[in-house]
């Protein structure tokens, strides 16, 4: 049986619908690609955009995938009501929270200050050994490799520690991500050894 059948990957991913189609494609072909191989998704809960679009990929699988969405979506009818299940909320952070905790690993679709905040907020807790989850991020359209130069200097710069560099994977394709969830490098269970410079 493949290690992935049967996990839980959360997706951190966008509600705008005026971005490049790519992203909107590349949203779509990962809801694909973790449904053909068995993956249950947890993600925002939206219905447009790119979390639109993961959505329907992974149920034109027949996937498995829960929306958590904070009340005031709900009101706002903001959510996805074909999902395996969608859950309502009190608050963002009980989102966050929630979408961490019940999944494996982590994805990053590009998106805006949501969805990079969600990411910053897995990788602060993956330095401090609190959520030691694999973290991929898509780099559809080369959209990621700002931040990234920006890691790389906050490493240079000694804010973070060569060892932090590990703490995320880049791939350029969807489809690449099941293998780099797979071979993700095990976070060591010392992270907070070296947490702090």
């Amino acid at each position: 049986m493949d290690v992935l059948e049967g996990r839980t990957v959360c997706v951190y991913c966008a509600s705008s619908q005026r971005c490049h189609p790519e992203f909107h494609g590349a949203a779509f072909r990962l809801g694909v690609t973790l449904a053909t191989a068995g993956v249950r998704i947890v993600y925002g809960g939206g219905s447009v955009g790119s979390m639109g679009a993961l959505a329907e990929g992974a149920l034109s699988r027949n996937g498995q995938i829960l929306g958590i969405l904070p009340r005031f979506m709900e009101e706002l009818e903001w959510g996805h009501r074909a999902l395996s299940e969608l859950r309502v909320v009190e608050d963002m952070r009980t989102r966050k929270h929630l979408m961490l905790s019940e999944s494996d690993a982590v994805v990053a679709l590009p998106g805006g200050s949501g969805t990079l905040e969600e990411l910053l907020e897995a990788l602060t807790l993956k330095r401090l050994g609190i959520c030691n989850h694999p973290i991929i991020l898509v780099n559809t359209r080369g959209y990621f490799g700002p931040l990234i130069e920006l890691l790389d200097n906050a490493v240079r710069e000694s804010f973070m520690d060569r060892r932090h560099r590990s703490m995320w994977q880049v791939v350029d394709t969807p489809e690449a991500v099941p293998d780099a969830i797979r071979h993700a490098p095990d976070w060591p269970d010392d992270a907070r050894s070296f947490a702090a410079l």
